[in-house]
């Protein structure tokens, strides 16, 4: 039964999605579960890269921490989506840190089973070159929106990806399923929390958004949408 569960979990994660019942079973034979407490580093950039994560349950930040403790945040992964694959690839160590936002579940994956999977099933491959264009792409939307947007709009941007991403649909709006401090969400914006802080102040007061226990619920997603630009 145990077998069966994880099996179609592993359905679930685009990487893996095209793989046979038999493939999947084997993988998931040498797949370890791995579990992590909120707020728990899974990894720091330069560590040694042997391991891929795939989310069973939870939400994963991935962020590049400078040395006077400066934090960006690059992405945040959630169930059925896979992290660490970076380092798997080249053989060089992380290049971010992987942090739990809340309780995680994973299964890991070794480097050599990892290769072991791509040699055999090549669509794999295939996957994981679309899974690295997508974040080329957003690093590159990041890059932009930096230059050409203000804090506002930075702001409306993220709140409305996050939504699409980890939103559930409520009564008045859309809930957003991932715990943000507004220190995260400053780091994910490129901004200072103070800034930030003013935004989101605006946006309350605005009845754009509400916030309760750091979970964020979109109410006037198109007024957010035209503070874009």
């Amino acid at each position: 039964m145990e077998a069966e569960k994880e099996t179609t979990y592993l359905k679930q994660v685009s990487l893996f999605a095209n793989l046979s019942e038999e493939d999947m079973h084997e993988l998931m034979t040498a797949a370890k579960r791995r579990a992590f407490r909120s707020g728990e580093v899974i990894f720091h950039r330069d560590d040694p890269g042997q391991v891929l994560y795939m989310i069973k349950e939870g939400k994963v930040k991935i962020c590049i921490i400078s040395p006077d403790g400066q934090e960006i945040s690059l992405a945040v992964f959630g169930k059925g989506e896979c992290f660490g694959e970076f380092a798997l690839l080249d053989g060089l160590p992380r290049s971010a840190d992987a942090i739990a936002l809340e309780k995680v579940e994973c299964y890991t994956l070794q480097r050599s089973d990892f290769h072991h999977a791509i040699m055999k099933n090549p669509k794999i491959a295939i996957q994981v070159l679309e899974s690295l264009t997508k974040r080329l792409r957003n690093t590159d939307t990041m890059v932009e929106d930096l230059i050409f947007l203000d804090v506002y709009g930075r702001v409306a941007k993220k709140l409305l990806e996050l939504a699409d991403a980890h939103g559930v649909k409520t009564d008045d709006g859309v809930r957003i399923e991932v715990r943000l401090t507004q220190q995260e969400l400053a780091s994910m914006v490129g901004a200072s929390r103070e800034s930030v802080n003013k935004v989101m102040g605006y946006f309350s007061e605005k009845d754009f958004i509400s916030t309760d226990k750091h979970r964020i619920t979109l109410h006037r997603i198109a007024d957010l949408k035209r503070r874009i630009y």
